[in-house]
């Protein structure tokens, strides 16, 4: 295998593991509205995340720095050309991430709850625009032939971009419901469960369509295959949440991520970035690609670290792994006005 195609191969699964782990997190956030009834509930669902949100984030940013190194071409032209979304994207994460921290630093209501409008928006800012901007890429943008990005950000906004960023959102409120019925207890599990799959069907008519779409547009076999496999493992995580599965549930909408993104990126592939303006001004894996040299060195970092990055996060998962409810949460004075709330 070609060290292009490698390493193509490396980021998709980057961005299959930040969309499945991350997802849930953006679905918490944006369900903090509609699922907790108290503050003791909005603090029970923030916590599922809480020890885990920051290093979910690590996916993103290894994904962006493995593009700027294996594909400086493509990491240019995305950068430049999908610098608002992109920006909005970083923006809104960083005061999400603000929020977690701040929002139990006092004790008014007023304070926790600008903190919440602050998670809702920062969860589903990025959870709308990483779909417009991955539909995007996937159907083209206008590129010339210096591989210049030579649209605007309202060429971003067409009605498949927008269908994307429904998808992915919707997906992630199904993933975030279901991720909170898994981790939590009491009345709130069983609202996240019935919620989940309400949403979940919403989503799959959604997700159907933009499948369909972009089959239509530039799919392949390999991408049908897995776009097919993302409808069934959605399907089964429906009924799972429908008979009380929460594990299984959970790991129902975990692989339908993984398989929609992985027909992204199947459907693709050679590309890296498509031109809308001339099939000659495309980036490919090829012409987008580093040198081999780089390369070769990214491939023995990778090997060496990757895996002791996935063992530290597996190991967070399983310490922090248990259910959690209402009766965890100890109120302000006993807590010290936070202590052990994110």
């Amino acid at each position: 295998m070609e060290l292009t195609t490698l390493w193509f191969i490396l980021i998709a699964v980057l961005w299959i593991g930040y969309f499945t782990l991350e997802g849930f997190d953006f679905g918490v956030g944006m369900l903090l509205p509609v699922l907790a009834k108290n503050d003791t509930e909005r603090r029970v669902m923030i916590n599922t995340i809480g020890p885990v949100w920051d290093g979910n984030e690590v996916w993103v940013l290894v994904a962006g720095g493995a593009t700027f190194a294996a594909f400086p071409e493509w990491y240019a032209t995305l950068f430049s050309g999908f610098y608002l979304p992109l920006l909005a994207i970083l923006v809104a994460l960083i005061v999400r991430g603000l929020a977690f921290e701040y929002r139990h630093k006092r004790p008014e209501a007023h304070w926790q709850a600008n903190w919440d409008r602050a998670i809702i928006y920062g969860s589903l800012v990025p959870a709308f625009l990483w779909g417009v901007a991955f539909a995007n890429i996937v159907r083209g943008v206008p590129i010339d032939e210096s591989f210049e990005f030579t649209g605007s950000t309202l060429t971003l906004l067409n009605p498949f971009g927008l269908l994307g960023g429904v998808v992915t959102t919707l997906l992630f409120l199904t993933h975030g419901a279901m991720f909170i019925a898994l981790k939590t207890d009491g009345d709130i599990r069983h609202r996240a469960r019935a919620l989940a799959v309400r949403l979940g069907a919403t989503a799959a008519v959604a997700a159907a369509a933009f499948m369909v779409w972009t089959q239509a547009i530039t799919g392949t076999t390999n991408s049908a295959v897995a776009f097919v496999l993302a409808g069934l493992t959605l399907v089964t995580g429906l009924v799972a949440a429908a008979r009380g599965r929460e594990g299984w549930a959970f790991t129902g909408t975990f692989v339908t991520i993984g398989f929609a993104v992985s027909g992204l990126f199947l459907a693709l592939f050679p590309d890296v970035m498509p031109s809308t303006t001339d099939a000659a001004n495309s980036l490919t894996a090829t012409n987008a690609a580093a040198t081999a040299y780089t390369l070769k060195v990214m491939t023995w970092v990778a090997l060496v670290f990757t895996p002791i990055v996935i063992g530290y996060q597996a190991w967070s998962y399983w310490i922090f792994r248990k259910r959690i409810a209402t009766h965890h949460i100890p109120t302000p004075e006993l807590a010290g006005q936070g202590a052990g709330q994110r």
